[in-house]
């Protein structure tokens, strides 16, 4: 099954666009059809998720929420929570687990990061996250937009604390300095999965590069927030996770984040097995005790989920260590109330 999307062309017409051209070629993998009970969603139906939906289109902005098929759509778009995905909707790489299209991008859209900004300032959001697609076409892979982004939602909504998902800029110099010097609040890059998987899963990424890249963050600026997450189901070993963290902490990252994969399509990456949730809880204790401030290990745990909660955490968590406190995973659970 190959999946396609409708663009328009110049002359007004439609037609239709291979999502994943890449992956046209591949036989299709098993899709495991019934998952277990933990990682079932409703679907999404409240009116807030269709003001939400409108807010977007209205201001022709892309969302990862939508383009990477995201459980948690309902539940974030009924609250308002929407992460903006900026330089268009098409990848330059080919992960085999990501549902973004890819393929050859459009040009840059000068009017996205007011867009966003307008957007932003209209949902009344506390706490935005903006992702994008890999942009390697481009010379700065994409950091000129991602600040002049950070700028404009600045300005339209000062009281608004910004989180940047970026990808790995490689091979893009000064790319990070550029982003860092906007002053985002917490800055993002997924690792994704171990080193191990890189070659299936990310292969047009270097897990050494990311590593670095974040690791570049802190000593561009000590204290800004970051961190990084990864997917877990792939086929990684429990040791390998545990290295991984270990490897994220030399780095200084803050907060880590895990969650369950699930296979979008026939010809995405199979989906290794479904993790428990003991699982996912044992994982929370072991990354606390190697010293990440804040933790998100669950089955539905994305990214950017339930981030501006997390935000509040992190930044409690921070104070309770510079007092001297070891923080656990109760008190990063205990810092802040929870957003009703």
């Amino acid at each position: 099954m190959t999946e396609a999307t409708r663009e328009a062309t110049p002359d007004g017409m439609t037609a239709e666009r291979v999502r994943h051209p890449e992956k046209a070629h591949r036989p299709d993998n098993p899709v495991q059809k019934r998952k277990p009970a933990w990682i079932r969603v409703k679907a999404p139906t409240s009116a807030s998720y269709h003001e939400t939906r409108r807010i977007m289109r209205e201001h022709n902005l892309h969302t990862v929420c939508e383009e990477a098929a995201c459980p948690n759509i309902g539940e974030c778009w009924s609250k308002k929570h929407a992460t903006m995905m900026i330089l268009g909707s098409v990848c330059t790489r080919a992960c085999s687990f990501c549902n973004v299209a890819t393929g050859r991008p459009d040009l840059l859209d000068p009017h996205e990061p007011e867009n966003v900004a307008q957007s932003v300032a209209r949902l009344g959001l506390s706490h935005v996250v903006i992702t994008s697609v890999d942009r390697d076409d481009l010379p700065d892979g994409g950091a000129g937009h991602f600040a002049e982004t950070i700028l404009r939602i600045r300005r339209a909504s000062p009281g608004t604390t910004i989180e940047v998902l970026t990808p790995d800029f490689l091979r893009k110099k000064d790319a990070v300095e550029v982003v860092v010097g906007a002053r985002p609040d917490v800055f993002n890059h997924n690792l994704e999965t171990v080193p191990r998987l890189y070659g299936e899963v990310r292969p047009g990424a270097r897990y050494f590069a990311s590593l670095r890249l974040l690791q570049q963050v802190k000593e561009l600026d000590p204290s800004m927030f970051t961190k990084s997450g990864i997917m877990v189901g792939l086929g990684e070993g429990r040791e390998e996770v545990l290295q991984l963290m270990d490897d994220l902490r030399a780095a200084d990252v803050d907060f880590m984040t895990i969650g369950q994969y699930l296979q979008p399509t026939p010809k995405h990456h199979v989906v290794d097995r479904f993790v428990e949730p003991s699982e996912f809880d044992a994982y929370a204790r072991f990354a606390y005790a190697k010293g990440f401030l804040m933790v998100s290990s669950s089955p539905l745990t994305r990214s950017s989920y339930f981030a501006g909660d997390d935000f509040a955490r992190l930044r409690a968590a921070r104070l309770r260590r510079l007092g001297g406190e070891t923080v656990s995973e109760t008190d990063a659970l205990t810092a802040v109330p929870a957003a009703e």
